[in-house]
């Protein structure tokens, strides 16, 4: 899953966000110097990465684009799958997203000392562009996958994946909608657990 799945998926745990966002730059178990809340959130991040890539849906999802884009698929798919759930934020949060995110840009500045240096970098690009928000259009899909596609200095043409999202809308969108209700019961057992 990509950045608002896991933003929502710490439960308004404020330290499990922070842990949970930040997982992606942090290599192997190198994050002892972290308080114990944000330790606890990168083993919840890991833990969802890992139900997500052996879920028969998400993959189902990246079949449908590996002839295409090879092992990027499933970062695409992880892609599209924050793109449905910005885009139908309403079925799992009475707050607004808007505000929802801004909340979040804000819990990054309060916790901006402890933040690894590849989030320091990004948050600047991150919140100047609102990219969190902007995955509930398809613009800012685009720009993202754009984005992406000139990190691998255009190998993996993920640029053109919009197009494939166009085009299977609806199969994507429901796939996302099944995976993510399972997601949210298994994620929500493991905060639980983890904060026991």
């Amino acid at each position: 899953m990509n950045f608002l799945a896991h933003i929502y998926l710490s439960f308004d745990d404020e330290e499990i966000t922070i842990g949970n966002f930040i997982a992606d730059s942090i290599r192997g178990n190198k994050f002892d110097h972290l308080p114990e809340k944000v330790q606890k959130g990168i083993l919840l991040h890991r833990e969802i990465d890992t139900f997500t890539d052996s879920h028969q849906i998400p993959k189902i999802s990246s079949k449908r684009l590996h002839k295409n884009y090879s092992h990027y698929s499933r970062v695409i798919v992880d892609i599209f799958y924050d793109h449905f759930l910005a885009k139908n934020w309403q079925n799992y949060s009475d707050i607004p997203l808007a505000s929802y995110v801004e909340s979040f840009y804000d819990l990054l500045e309060t916790h901006y000392p402890i933040l690894p240096t590849g989030t320091k970098r990004m948050m600047p690009y991150m919140i100047a562009d609102n990219w969190i928000y902007n995955y509930s259009k398809m613009e800012g899909i685009g720009k993202v996958l754009n984005g992406m596609n000139r990190r691998t200095q255009n190998r993996s043409k993920m640029n053109f994946a919009i197009v494939d999202l166009e085009k299977h809308y609806d199969d994507f969108e429901k796939e996302f909608t099944d995976f993510f209700e399972e997601l949210i019961v298994f994620s929500k057992h493991k905060y639980v657990s983890l904060i026991d």
